[in-house]
Order: C-alpha cells, then structure tokens, then sequence
C-alpha cells in the first residue's frame, strides 16, 4: 500500500500542476467576421443592455390613458461644428439660430397650450447661451436634462472619459439651472458598453435614448434587471431626419404632421405614451414648426389625456411599478 505522504505529495503537484497550466482565453473575436462569433459572444453583446419587464402603468395621471411627452434636444451649435471640430462661421450660425430664435418660438408655443416639456442640453449648448435656462423654466413647466457635454459620441470614448465628461456636464448644468437634473439622454442616441454603469452609478431617474419598446420599460443588465426607467425613442418621432432639405429625406411640415398623428392615435388606442422627440434649431423654423402646432390641436382633441415632462413620467412610472 502506498504510503500516505507519497499520496500527500502526489496530490499537492498534481494541484500545482493545474494551477500552472496556461490559461486558455476565448479567442478574441474579430468584429470583421461577426459570421465566426461564437454562441457565447453573441449572447453577450446581445445582453449587454437589453428591455426587460414592461413598466407601462394601467393609467397615468389624472386617470389618462395616454401620456403625451415632448422632447427638445437644445444642440444648437455643439451639434453644429463643435462636436466635430468644426470651426465654421456659417456652420455656427445655423447653430446660433436655435438660442437666438427658434427657442423662443418653440416655448411661446409651448406657453400659450399650457403644455410641459422636458429640455436635453449638451452642457456647451447651455454655457454659450445660460439665458436659455431661465426661458425654459420661467413658465414652472418644463425640465432641463442632460444630453451630454459637447454632444460627443460616447462609442469613441474610453469609460474613464465618459464618465469624467458626464459628471462635468451635470454639474455645469445644475450650476446654471440650479437645479440638478434627473434625466438623461445620450448624444446621437450612442450608448457605449460604459453608458449604463455610468448613468446609474451617478443616480439618473431615468435614461431615453433607446429603441426596444414604444413603452415605458426596465433596463437588464447582463441578464440582470436594474430597476432603472427606459423611456424610449424611435426615429419615427424625431424631428430630424424628415426636416432635413440639403439631404434625400425631407418631407413636407404637413406629411410629419399626419406621420405623428398617426402614431398619437395608435398610443392613445394602446393606452401608452406617445414620446417625441425635437430640436429647437430643427422644428422651430417657421414653416417647420406648423407640424407642432397641428400636433398639440389634434391631441387635444382627444380625452383621457395627460401632457408630462419625462421626469414626472418616469416618478409616475416608478411608483406604480414600486420599483
């Protein structure tokens, strides 16, 4: 019978052994050839960030069946040169417009229909033009929330540098508005890898950004629910893509309109919500903004109702769901 020492010894280098072995990575996957991407990968990337349950309420406030919630990203000359480096005077300029003119248009607008609005800024858009901040929240209606720092794209920056260049814009932000925001949109609807840790670990309400429901939904994680609000966007119901006269997509004020129309009435069938989004550079030219106008008239045409900032959705939707 063998000894018990030898079997001792034997046993302890068979461990060392295994502890010695090389470790054998996953071989990285090569992002040209996603048609070689293993079952594994694929799942990852997939549950990096993905919807979860539906956080839809039975009713909204005032007993609504529909919330109908306006969203203006305040870009103005960030996305119009800065962004990109792009020192244009004529480029600027049309940037300047959004301050200078159509702002103004879109809340008096917004005013005189005693309808709320929640206000995204890329925090230069605000340090260029601070006046901005007391025209929107004057009326005690609308909300400003954070859009970034110069509207850059969060995928070409490392997590460090995301992070750093969030917490300045909020903090720019709440400096000027005195008020800290709770709401989040990513620039150019571009989330990293790094987005969601980030915006969470800095205690946003709620984030919209993103293209998985026409509800409000919960964020998973890695296949693990997050408790945090989703309220999302579609191109559909952005201004942007359709008022665009230089490029091979522009439609008419009037067609946007009955674009929109339609989408309202199938939420208000629904019983959901009805989110757009705009920019005031974009939806605030003069003929640009009849669609808005039309809009507000034929919504308010219809019962059961409800006109919301983001933020006073997203603490509806909260409770409710008692997340």
């Amino acid at each position: 019978m063998m000894n018990m020492n030898i079997l001792i010894r034997m046993f302890c280098c068979a461990l060392v052994a295994l502890w010695t072995l090389p470790v054998v990575l996953a071989q990285e996957e090569d992002p040209s050839e996603p048609w070689n991407w293993s079952d594994d990968y694929v799942h990852s990337v997939v549950n990096q960030v993905r919807a979860g349950r539906d956080l839809n309420p039975s009713t909204w406030p005032d007993d609504a069946r529909v919330a109908v919630l306006f969203s203006f990203d305040v870009d103005n000359e960030t996305v119009k040169g800065l962004r990109t480096g792009d020192p244009s005077v004529g480029t600027l300029s049309a940037g300047q417009y959004g301050s200078r003119v159509a702002l103004p248009r879109v809340l008096g607008l917004l005013e005189a229909e005693d309808v709320p609005a929640t206000f995204f800024f890329p925090a230069w858009s605000l340090k260029i033009a601070p006046e901005q901040a007391d025209m929107i929240l004057a009326p005690g209606l609308h909300e400003i929330g954070v859009h970034g720092w110069i509207h850059e794209m969060n995928t070409a920056l490392d997590g460090e540098t995301e992070a750093r260049l969030l917490q300045q814009a909020t903090d720019t932000i709440e400096e000027i508005t005195g008020s800290r925001p709770v709401g989040y949109r990513a620039p150019s609807w571009n989330h990293s890898p790094n987005t969601l840790n980030i915006i969470r670990d800095m205690g946003f309400l709620y984030e919209s950004s993103l293209f998985a429901d026409d509800r409000p939904y919960e964020l998973m994680q890695n296949g693990e629910p997050t408790g945090f609000i989703e309220l999302p966007v579609d191109w559909i119901l952005d201004d942007a893509p359709f008022f665009n006269p230089l490029g091979n997509r522009y439609m008419t004020p009037r067609d946007i309109l009955q674009v929109w129309i339609d989408e309202f009435d199938r939420a208000w069938e629904e019983r959901t919500m009805f989110l757009l989004t705009m920019h005031p550079h974009v939806i605030g030219h003069r003929s640009n903004i009849v669609a808005l106008e039309g809009l507000i008239q034929h919504i308010k045409t219809k019962e059961g109702v409800w006109f919301g900032t983001l933020a006073d959705a997203a603490t509806w939707v909260r409770e409710q769901a008692d997340l």
